[in-house]
Order: C-alpha cells, then structure tokens, then sequence
C-alpha cells in the first residue's frame, strides 16, 4: 500500500510538468498488473519483480487518471467569442462570499443560460463592484440570482516564483471568470437553496455575521471566523506578514491540528461516558463508539472549513484508525498516512503542486518520525508509569522533540517555497499552540453553536493576549530568515539531512545531516557578470514593474498595480521573484509617475527590503510620496528627483536619465504620463529604453533634444500601446528590435491599439505582450540581447493560450 500511494503520487506529480496533455499510447503497461498477482513472494527475485510491477502501476496509473481529468475539466470552456458579452444567467453562489472594500467575490453555480446561443461552463467566478452611480448587489451564500454577467477565460500573471491563478481555477473547476453588469438585470430568486453544500456556506455565512455583530471592530475578529469556519480572507495582511514572520500562519486557520484536536475531545469524551454504562459497552465497544464520533466531528468540522487539503488528510487519518478499529487490525502510520495520501491526490490531482499540500503532509510525516518505534519512548512507558511527575516530563519533552523536529524538518520546504524561514517559530509555535488550539478554538466554536457571547469575548481576549507575545517577537531583529531560492537538488539534499539530524539518538554520524542542509544556502544564485545585466519586464496585468540587476546593484523601475486592499503586484509578484533571484535590497526605485497602475505595489517593495533611494518626476508634496511615506512610519531617505540629464554607473553598466526637464512650468500642469521618467540602460552600443507613459508632447521633446540617444535593441512602448503615445517619428527613431507591450488580459482600455501594435510591427521589431508572453526576461552584454518569454517556457498543459485566440 505505502509503494503503490508514493508511486501514485509520483505519477500525479509527473503529469503536473507536462507542456501538453499526452495521448494514451503508453496505457497499455496498466495490463501488466495482473502479473504482481500471479507471483510468489517467498521467491526473491518474484518479490523483487513484483515490488518493481507495483510501482509500475502506481506512476502510471497516476498519470493518466490525473490525465483524464484534467482532460474532462479542459473541455469545459467559454467560447472566445462571447468574451466580455453581456449574458443573462441564473444560478446559484455557491460559496461565502469574500468581502472587500471593492464589492464582493463568490463562486456562482449556473443553472440557466437565459441569452440564447452561449453555453456558458456551469461554474464561474464572480465579482461584484460597488459603483456610487447604481444600487449594489450584496448576495449572499445559498441564494439563487438571475444576473447580467461579462466574463472571460481563466487567465492570471505568469512570473517567476508567483501565483498560478490559471492552475488555481483548473483545480476549483472555475472555467470562466467575470463581474456582475451593474446596470443589467440583477435580482435574486430564492434567499436559499436546497442542498447541503449550499446549507453549509449559508451557516458559515451566518456565523461571519454572528461573530462581526457581537465583536463588532475588535482587531481579531477575523482570526476567529478564520478558526470557526476557514474565512482566511477575513484577516487583514498586516496580521498575516506577523503570523508568517512567526511560524503561526498554519494555527491562524481551520488546520490538521485544529481539527485533530477536537476529534480527540469527541473521542476521549465519549469513551469515558460509554464505558459508563454496561447496556452500551455490551451492545457496542467504547473504542469503536468513540472512533466513529471522532470521526463524524472531524469530517463535520472540515466540511465547514471548506475541506482544503490539510482537512481532508486529518479526516482520512481519522478514518483509517476507525477502520483499524472496527476490523480490530493494526496499521502501520505509514500506512494510515498512504490511506490519507492516496485519496487526496486522486480527487484532486492538482493538490500536488499546492505548498499547503506538501507541508501538510510533510510535518505529519516528521511528527510520526521523530515519535514512532523509538526505543526511549517504550521504556519511558514501561518505567514509573503511575507517576504523574515522570508522565508530564514525558509529555514536555516530546512537546519539545516535535517543535524541534517541525523547526528543522519543514526548513527545506519552506525556504524551497517561500524562501524565508522564521527563526522565532520554535518559541511562538510553543506559546500559541496550546493557547490556540485548546483555549481560543474551543471557545470560538462554543460562540459559534451557542447563542451567547461570552465565549466570544473571552477567546477574543486571549487571541489579543496571543498576538501580543507574537508581534514581540515580530519585531526582534532577524526574525526571519530571508534568502533566495535553493536548487531543486539542494532541496532534496536537505531533506535527507533533516532525516539524518532526527533520527534516533546513537544512529551514526548523523552530524553528516549538517553539511547535506549547507547547499540550500551557500548555493546561491550567480550574479550577472561585469558590463552585463539581467532585467525582467513583470507580468503584474495592466501596469508596469521592471527589475534590473548588474553584478552587485539592483534597481526597481515602477511597483505595477494595486489590486485590492491587501493585494498589490509587490506582495503578489515583485517581492517573491526578486528575492527568489538573490535580491535582498534594492540600491534604487524609480516610480515614473503616480498612476496607481505604476506605483500601486510600491509599499509593500519597501516594508519587504531596504531601498537606497527613490527617484521619481514628482514634487516633494506629492500625495503619492506623502503616503508612502506616512504608510512606512518614518520620512524617505535617498529621494531624488528623476532630471534630464542625471547619469551613473554600476558594474560597466551606464544609467541616464532623459526625460523630464529639471525645470516644469508650474503653470502649463503637464498631464502625469507625460511626467514619467525616461530611462536608457546602455551596455557599450546595446541599450534598453523604459519610457512608463509619455504621451506625444513628450515623445517630441525627446526627439528636439535627445533623438541620438532614442534608438534601442529594447524598448517598453510607452503607456501600454496606447493611441495617446508612440508616434510614427518616435517609432521610426527609436527602431526597436524588441517592443514589449505591458498590459493585461481583455483590460477595459483596449490596449494595446491594434494600429499602434502595427506600427511597431512595420518597422520590423519583434512584438512581446505580457498578457500572451508572460514576464520577458532579459540578458544584455556588450555582445547583445536576448530575450525569454516566461509563459511559454514555462508552459503546462493549463496555461491559456491568447495568441491561438486571434
């Protein structure tokens, strides 16, 4: 059972790295299965051939049942042409909705098209917008809505290191997204639903609102309905930087703990009530009752959660010791783990690639390593067991032994994945497990099922007292490790060392555990060689952020987009790919303008790594500076403003700045994107032009005084291919071999203009759009450029085609 799931999941996993979906042609080694049957086991080399079958079986298996359902979710799709139509459905919201200070987001099941000749998928993802000018529509979990809709296919930003919306939507069975038409046909139908699922999300609904009514403002109220009933989205970010600086994020929600937790409260509860009476234990043994109640509460708790993956693997766990239970045989926790394993990848074979997937699993994997068949464990039992005092040393120190193992073992993981470890983790995990999960869970779900407050207030209380003793430890100095992205190799050298450093006391050399951990920090990425750079044009939508590194400087040109409230391209897309490529800090930040489409991630940028300085075109009372400095405590540093003519060096690598005039008439108030600074990165006679949003007035300027200094190997065309910008003597000038288009899928401007992408495509320079192509990478030297499309390197099977669209 344990080689065939690992097989499974090694199958699954496989399938997940495939550019295309494959045909079957290799199916046909399923028929040698039966052969595993059909051999003796008390031979060597039969057993040997039949452990070699069962693996066999188990990757291909899993490859081609992931396949096929991949395969069936693929083939439900919106067509091309009815993108951004308006469509009249009804259907139902099929799950809490999530609230912003923008409107609302849910998953909307469609139960009837009423436009005629459009089959849209029967389910999408909504979002509502608050617009001043109509009434809006506030929905609610379990209502059935007749709504006018605009959608379009999955499609997400594609960079290094970030998010996969795109995956994201194939493994919730999301095949269109969209909004709600204010001004279109909005009405609900039914206030609720029949059916159990949309029962549940109206009750986690209702205890959001319980919860937001009794604790009204208080600061905490959303870890709460976050423990109560899985609302992540109900903690603001500034509370989740300080549980992930911590350690704490995974006991912020509803997790295996949580839920393992109060299983074990059902079982132990109802063990010592049914082995209070004789007619009971005769009729049924109180272990079996108990198992089977432990198990009715873990699946009731997960199902309200949401059943993510960490649920799921706590309730198949709990199932499969009720099990053993029932056919009175032992399992192995190796074998109680395949059982969970196994079930979760084979209804969601996209769990692999999900971080809470591996690390899920990965720290019961470590709990059962460091505390199963251990000899000092038996003859702690065995010795003195009727002392309390022996039995609590017991207790603290296997208490010990697994925040130790949690803190060195999930280190791989977690520096693979997110590139930081916390280094206070072992001391928060110690205070706020017990203060989490067996104070503030327990009374937040007695406020939940209970009409009455105090057990609100009191969890409350202590979860403020919590976050207390968490933000001290927030703020002591390096308490994150921050590095950046190991090997794949060095990964898995350090997970073998971790095995090594944990296992049993006397195993020789297991200081050798030590060094197979060192490649995960020493192998460090190597810099762009002397008069050379690597640049990176982000793929942050409809906005811009450009990276640069030379050999020992890094510049930041524009932040991108903010999103919504908490979610900006810095936090989202920047910050996890810079530091993923060993940028710790930036030398400078230049934001051409005060678009919030090219400032908007600029915050978050500067709260995740020191900036030597910020340029931009902008007065010193700027709103936009005002508030990034008001948002980060303290005045910047190092502000500068961008001028013509202001030039330096790094590394061989020659910066200067063109555009604007160091003097502006106060009294023409030129228009913003004609404020934008205009950058010329040169490399011997290699240059790059980023220009953000100069429009015509400007692009005439720079001819009358720069026009030597226009030509380029690369330019980002000014303000996303806009009719306002790129004139035919700007583009005739500058005559790109590489004209990158910075914009985002189907965005409401319509850019870039076709005629603009013609032009630029009649004076022979290749076209690269973000939305079809991705991030673009860069490398130039003195010998060159060259240029890599993200989205199509990187391609899966998933990923959405735009140009095919055409």
């Amino acid at each position: 059972m344990v080689l065939f799931t690992l097989s499974y999941a090694c199958g699954v996993w496989l399938l997940q790295q495939q550019a295309a979906l494959p045909g079957y042609s290799w199916a046909w080694l399923l028929a040698l299965t039966p052969l595993a049957l059909l051999l003796d086991e008390r031979v060597t080399w039969a057993r040997v051939l039949r452990g070699l079958l069962t693996i066999l079986l188990g990757v291909v298996l899993g490859f081609y049942l992931s396949a096929y359902q991949a395969q069936q979710r693929l083939a439900i799709t919106l067509p091309y042409e009815w993108q951004g139509r308006d469509i009249e459905v009804i259907g139902v919201v099929a799950e809490l909705p999530r609230v912003s200070e923008r409107g609302q987001r849910f998953a909307f099941d469609v139960e009837q098209t009423l436009t005629p000749e459009v089959a849209v998928p029967p389910h999408v993802y909504l979002s509502t917008y608050i617009d001043e000018r109509s009434e809006p529509v506030q929905v609610h979990a379990g209502e059935r809505w007749q709504f006018t809709v605009r959608l379009k296919q999955p499609h997400g930003s594609s960079n290094p290191h970030s998010f996969d919306f795109e995956r994201w939507a194939l493994e919730n069975n999301v095949r269109a997204v969209g909004y709600v038409h204010s001004k279109g046909d909005n009405h609900r139908i039914d206030t609720l639903v029949a059916g159990i699922g949309y029962r549940i999300e109206s009750w986690r609904e209702a205890v959001r609102e319980r919860f937001a009514a009794t604790l009204q403002n208080a600061p905490y109220v959303g870890v709460l309905s976050a423990l109560a009933i899985g609302d992540q989205s109900s903690i603001p970010q500034a509370q989740w930087q300080v549980y992930t600086r911590t350690g704490v994020n995974h006991l912020m929600s509803i997790s295996g703990l949580h839920i393992t937790m109060l299983a074990s409260l059902a079982y132990a509860l109802c063990y010592w009530l049914w082995r209070r009476s004789v007619h009971l234990t005769l009729w049924l043994p109180a272990r079996k009752a108990a198992s089977t109640l432990a198990l009715l509460m873990a699946l009731a708790y997960a199902l309200l959660s949401g059943y993510g993956v960490p649920a799921q693997r706590t309730v198949y766990m709990v199932a499969a010791v009720t099990v053993a239970l029932w056919m009175k045989r032992n399992f192995s926790v190796s074998q109680i783990l395949s059982f969970a394993l196994l079930p979760v990848l084979m209804i969601d074979p996209w769990a692999v690639l999900a971080p809470g997937f591996w690390l899920s699993f990965g720290a019961v994997a470590l709990i059962l390593y460091v505390n199963s068949h251990r000899l000092g464990h038996i003859r702690t039992e065995s010795a003195s067991s009727d002392s309390r005092s022996v039995y609590f040393k017991r207790v603290i120190t296997e208490y010990a032994v697994v925040q130790w193992a949690m803190s060195i073992g999930l280190t791989p993981l977690l520096l693979g994945l997110f590139q930081q470890v916390s280094l206070v983790s072992p001391i928060a995990n110690a205070i706020a497990i017990p203060l989490v999960s067996l104070i503030v869970v327990p009374l937040t779900l007695l406020g939940a099922v209970l009409p009455i407050e105090p057990p609100l207030w009191l969890a409350h209380a202590v979860m403020q007292f919590t976050m207390q003793i968490l933000e001290w430890l927030n703020n002591l100095p390096q308490a994150v490790w921050t590095q950046h992205a190991p090997p794949a190799w060095s990964i898995v050298s350090g997970m073998l060392g971790v095995l090594l450093i944990l296992a049993p006391r006397g195993f020789p050399s297991r200081w050798l555990g030590w060094v197979l951990m060192l490649p995960m920090f020493l192998n460090t990425p190597e810099a762009p060689a002397s008069n050379s750079l690597r640049m990176i044009v982000f793929d942050v939508g409809q906005g811009l952020a450009v990276g640069v590194q030379t050999h020992s400087h890094a510049l930041l040109y524009d932040t991108g987009p903010d999103y919504s409230g908490d979610a900006d391209s810095g936090n989202r897309v920047i910050v996890p790919a810079l530091r993923a490529m060993g940028i710790s800090q930036l030398d400078g930040l230049i934001l051409s303008h005060d678009d919030i489409d090219h400032s908007g991630g600029t915050t978050s940028v500067l709260q995740a790594m020191p900036v030597t300085w910020i340029a931009s075109s902008l007065p010193d009372d700027s709103p936009m500076l005002q508030d990034i400095a008001v948002q980060n405590g303290a005045e910047l540093h190092g502000r500068r403003r961008c001028n013509d003519g202001e030039r330096w060096s790094w590394d061989g690598v020659d910066f200067t700045i063109l555009h604007p005039d160091s003097v502006v008439d106060s009294n023409s108030k030129p228009h913003d994107n004609n404020l934008s600074c205009v950058l010329r990165i040169s490399i011997g006679e290699q240059h790059i032009l980023l220009v953000g949003d100069i429009e015509k007035n400007s692009e005439q300027r720079l001819l009358k005084l720069h026009a030597e200094q226009l030509p380029a190997n690369l330019l980002v065309v000014p303000h996303h291919g806009s009719k306002s910008s790129s004139t035919i003597e700007f583009v005739g000038t500058v005559l790109p071999d590489y004209a990158v288009f910075t914009n985002g899928y189907r965005n409401r401007f319509g850019h870039p203009k076709e005629e603009i992408v013609q032009r630029y495509a009649d004076s022979g320079a290749e076209l690269l759009r973000s939305d079809e192509d991705g991030a673009v990478l860069v490398t130039m030297d003195a010998q060159g450029l060259s240029v890599e499309r993200y989205r199509k390197t990187h391609q899966r099977y998933w990923t959405h085609q735009v140009h095919e669209q055409h």
